[in-house]
């Protein structure tokens, strides 16, 4: 596998993207946003169309179209109003039935097969995709890692957040767009369809087993980077879709992490009042406790 060229250079874009997606996943999951992804996926799908039909580069495209989707999302769910839900629904299907429709517009000659995007195409990843790959990757990681606890605390419980001095519509709009810049990074190696599942699964995983912030984080992460080179590896030798075989193993993870914590427990559900909620100030980043 390895003798090849485009494999290599698929290996070290799924490295990138098993990475980056997971360590926003982790803020994802906990602020309970955890199809925000896919959503904002269908959104991609038009900016990726109009580059299509422009014939302008369609990961630029579909990156401004991301941005700006992900910080509308941010503003709604801001101000908590009513029929916000229903507004989403239309901004996320009206993005997708609008790349639909744009794309046939694109002049002749030009590639209007969306199947790439749709369930990715992790093989065709050139020298220069990866290069961008590197720099989006480098962003999101400054950004989820540099300001991870205030992300966090914010992500936990905005009232304390606030109270303590954080600017938490400031956090909440970078994390949106951090979130759009993972989707367009992660769409060529898993596609806009299953996005989500990268950064929810292997944060999902790390809750299972973390008991800190710094700790789901470091697991999220390693997670995500096992089942991508895994599954890229997996789906060369058996002939499957990547993005797909990518998913399926982090999904495959999930299981087996949650039966052998039901096991572990002896099959009973914990308490109530044993539930870790506190927010208490801490010192260190490795010591905010995670709510399970």
């Amino acid at each position: 596998m390895l003798s090849y060229e485009f494999m290599r250079l698929a290996l070290a874009a799924a490295v990138l993207v098993g990475l980056t997606a997971p360590t926003v996943g982790v803020y994802l999951v906990q602020r309970r946003l955890s199809l925000i992804g896919d959503g904002l996926g269908h959104v991609a799908l038009l900016g990726v169309a109009v580059g299509l039909a422009t014939r302008s580069a369609p990961v630029l495209t579909a990156l401004l179209a991301t941005v700006v989707g992900a910080v509308v999302v941010e503003v709604l769910r801001a101000r908590r109003s009513t029929g916000t839900d229903v507004a989403l629904a239309i901004m996320f299907y009206g993005g997708l039935a609008g790349g639909v429709v744009v794309v046939t517009r694109a002049p002749a000659g030009t590639p209007t097969t969306l199947d790439g995007y749709l369930f990715g195409a992790l093989t065709t990843t050139t020298r220069t995709d990866l290069a961008v790959f590197a720099g989006m990757a480098v962003v999101v990681l400054g950004v989820t890692i540099g300001l991870g606890r205030s992300l966090f605390t914010v992500a936990l419980d905005e009232e304390h957040a606030r109270a303590s001095g954080l600017p938490v519509l400031r956090l909440n709009l970078l994390l949106a767009v951090v979130t759009a810049v993972t989707v367009t990074l992660s769409m060529r190696v898993l596609g806009l369809l299953l996005i989500s599942g990268l950064m929810v699964l292997p944060a999902g995983c790390a809750q299972l087993v973390a008991r800190s912030f710094r700790g789901s984080l470091v697991i999220a992460a390693l997670v995500g980077v096992t089942v991508s080179v895994g599954g890229t590896a997996v789906s060369w030798y058996a002939d499957t879709p990547s993005g797909g075989t990518i998913v399926l193993m982090a999904v495959a993870l999930y299981a087996v992490l949650s039966i052998a914590r039901l096991a572990r427990r002896g099959g009973q559900r914990p308490r109530p009042d044993a539930v870790r909620t506190s927010v208490r100030p801490v010192d260190r980043v490795d010591e905010i406790p995670l709510p399970h």
